[in-house]
């Protein structure tokens, strides 16, 4: 079996933080301003029933000493789908289908295929895409900047913070930064929202071309 590398484990902590944010099921913070901001999110989401967007993302290694940045894709459909498409040098695709996730690098022709679980990604993200939010207990919530900042109560793989900005647009999430145990930091820009127009579920299939190499394991 082959082993998991650092870029794996840094996708699915990156993955596991996302979920927080697109399902946003916000309801409970620590100041007025945030109080307002999280409601009107939560609001906001009610009426999204799928979304397409490109997006532009930007991985800060504190180790290395330098910046990646990466474009693409992100389609996302209630409840626990999701695919994003990186497009450029490094082309791959992470699609998540329910309680199954791909991550697919289509150069070196290499795909790698696990559970997703409340086990093995902790229990809010999953708990939030099936509706049952329980965010009240997992974050403590506060506005810092123009950005809403959500902390993890308890552990949470190596995530220290998530930091949201907020939008007017029908979409209410513009941008957000997760950062680490380790300094290092992603940045995540969305761009050319589009919502409800009507993503079919065969786009989050696991169809890959003949001659990748499928390994499965567990994250």
């Amino acid at each position: 079996m082959k082993s998991v590398t650092s870029y794996e484990l840094q996708v699915t902590s990156f993955i596991r933080a996302f979920f927080l944010l697109v399902t946003c099921h916000l309801s409970l913070v620590t100041a007025v301003l945030a109080e307002d901001e999280v409601a009107r999110i939560q609001e906001a989401y009610r009426n999204i029933s799928d979304m397409k967007a490109g997006f532009v993302q930007k991985n800060y290694m504190k180790d290395l000493g330098r910046t990646d940045t990466y474009k693409g894709v992100l389609f996302i459909k209630r409840h626990s789908k999701m695919r994003w498409e990186y497009r450029g040098d490094k082309p791959q695709e992470i699609i998540i289908n329910n309680d199954k996730i791909l991550i697919y690098k289509k150069a070196e022709k290499q795909a790698f295929k696990s559970a997703f679980s409340r086990q093995t990604y902790g229990q809010a993200p999953v708990a939030m895409l099936s509706g049952f939010g329980k965010v009240r207990e997992e974050f403590n919530i506060t506005k810092k900047n123009k950005r809403l900042v959500l902390v993890p109560k308890n552990p949470m793989g190596n995530i220290v913070s998530v930091e949201i900005e907020t939008s007017d647009e029908d979409f209410p999430i513009k941008s957000f930064i997760i950062n680490d145990m380790r300094s290092n930091r992603i940045e995540i820009q969305l761009k050319d929202i589009e919502i409800n127009t009507g993503l079919k579920d065969a786009a989050f299939d696991f169809s890959l071309p003949e001659g990748v190499n499928i390994y499965e394991h567990n994250f």
